[in-house]
């Protein structure tokens, strides 16, 4: 059997498929998009691992700034590809073979590269062909839809020269024109221009004084001033900043320093200065003017996209989450980072393990269940789970009626069962067959006076010969 090949898996609705795969994999038959369960079938030992786009994202906009070395004009081409611009810079380098082998040795992956005299050229060969001529390449170079390019097969242009010596009118009524744009752009018929990524230019702003500042309150409203012009160039850009450093020169040449960060990006001069205040309070020694300041500077060390924000209806719900994020903000200064914490779901398969602490600056956006609409789970959950005594009517079906905390409690409506199976990949040695308490059968019920709970059986009855019941949540 060949050695098992690796390939990248992401949910598509109810079905998991290949997003990626790698080349050894690639050999045994299997193609990106195919299903899960078909690439199992022809590869048991498939290696596989969870898709993540964004980390994917993130690591192509490192590999653009990296490249940034060799030529000023990088462009990312998403999903997976760079576009570099290498015109008048092959020669420092040594020559363009040598600048091809410094560019990959610097990505640091198995890459495929082409050369060519123009952008679009360059990206088809490097992505649909082997060799230097661009009338060689298949026509899904053109990267049209299933349907147009099986249309183009079935009438016997399979290569982009095929369609080249063809009348471009009859193409565009055909296929559209689309397909003759991009064609064109190939052959160099068109232009193809690249947007480059350009390093934004770092956000520091410095004042000096002709005579040194005495009063800390001068001293704070120049810092203000500093934030509202930082504000106006982040504003120009659809920048918001998230750490912000104050660095105050006193004529002793002592220099303190003020650092604040935010959990979401912000341009409000208000909102950095309130924070900037409450770290001055916590400061042990108080800011100090000394002789004075000579100068007092700005820098916003990290800054995110944030786009300009337009009022309308949703204004009051945007207004809370601002309100509750400033709170964040404020109280992650005053007491630390590490003692203001925030819920986040976690990608765990037991309930009591589904979610977990971080530290709300860096917890990520969490869609969490509307006010008006009934969860399908509890949003309390007992810790532990608390033992109750049911009586169902037969094995696996649902309770009948159950007593907790001394109190009895008869059915009127039940839902379920969902079952839930151990952690058996987390433990070692695997799945234990037979082990008591594997499996839970959660119900949703309600009872005659129309409160809710969260019950599960712990264990099948093929697991253990007598399965508990629990009360694991109650319902709003």
């Amino acid at each position: 059997m060949p050695e098992a090949g690796g390939a990248l898996v992401a949910r598509d609705g109810q079905a998991l498929r290949l997003a990626a795969i790698d080349a050894g994999t690639q050999g045994q038959g299997l193609t990106a998009g195919m299903t899960l369960a078909d690439a199992r079938s022809r590869c048991p030992d498939l290696v596989t691992a969870p898709h993540d786009p964004v980390a994917d994202a993130r690591e192509l906009d490192r590999l653009a700034n990296a490249m940034i070395a060799f030529t000023p004009l990088v462009a990312p081409d998403p999903l997976d590809g760079l576009l570099l611009d290498v015109t008048g810079c092959a020669h420092l380098f040594g020559g363009e073979e040598e600048l091809v082998r410094r560019v990959l040795a610097a990505a640091g992956y198995t890459a495929r590269h082409a050369l060519a005299a123009h952008a679009a050229a360059a990206r088809a060969l490097a992505r649909y062909g082997s060799g230097e001529d661009v009338r060689a390449l298949p026509v899904a170079a053109l990267e049209l839809s299933e349907d147009k390019l099986s249309g183009l097969r079935r009438a016997g242009l399979t290569t982009l020269g095929d369609l080249a010596s063809r009348p471009m009118a009859g193409l565009a009524a055909r296929f559209g024109e689309t397909a003759v744009m991009r064609l064109r752009a190939i052959l160099g018929e068109a232009g193809s221009p690249i947007t480059p990524l350009r390093p934004a230019e770092p956000i520091r702003l410095e004042t000096r004084f002709p005579e040194p500042l005495a009063r800390t309150d001068d001293a704070l409203d120049v810092i203000e001033d500093l934030l509202a012009q930082a504000a106006r160039i982040m504003e120009q850009r659809q920048l918001g900043g998230r750490r912000f450093l104050v660095l105050l020169q006193r004529s002793d040449n002592v220099r303190p320093r003020l650092a604040v960060e935010t959990g979401q990006p912000v341009r409000d001069p208000a909102a950095v200065m309130r924070l900037l205040r409450e770290r001055i309070d916590t400061l042990s020694d108080p800011l100090d003017p000394g002789y004075g300041f000579d100068a007092i500077s700005l820098a916003v060390l990290t800054v995110e996209h944030l786009p300009s924000r337009q009022m309308g209806l949703e204004s009051r719900k945007e207004e809370n989450e601002d309100s509750v994020a400033a709170l964040v903000d404020r109280l992650s200064v005053r007491l630390g980072e590490d003692r203001v914490s925030r819920l986040v779901p976690r990608d765990r398969h037991l309930p009591e393990r589904a979610q977990g602490l971080v530290p709300a600056k860096q917890a990520p956006p969490v869609s969490w269940p509307k006010a008006d609409e009934r969860p399908t789970r509890p949003l309390l959950l007992l810790d532990p789970p608390q033992p109750v005594d049911v009586i169902a009517g037969v094995p696996d079906s649902p309770p009948q009626r159950f007593r907790w905390r001394g109190r009895l409690h008869d059915v009127r409506l039940a839902e379920g069962p969902e079952r839930i199976g151990a952690e058996w990949w987390r433990r070692r040695g695997g799945h234990l067959p037979g082990g008591a308490g594997d499996t839970r059968d959660y119900y949703r019920i309600e009872d005659a006076e129309g409160r809710r709970y969260w019950i599960f059986r712990s264990g099948l009855f093929g697991e253990t010969p007598d399965p508990r019941w629990y009360l694991h949540g109650l319902f709003p």
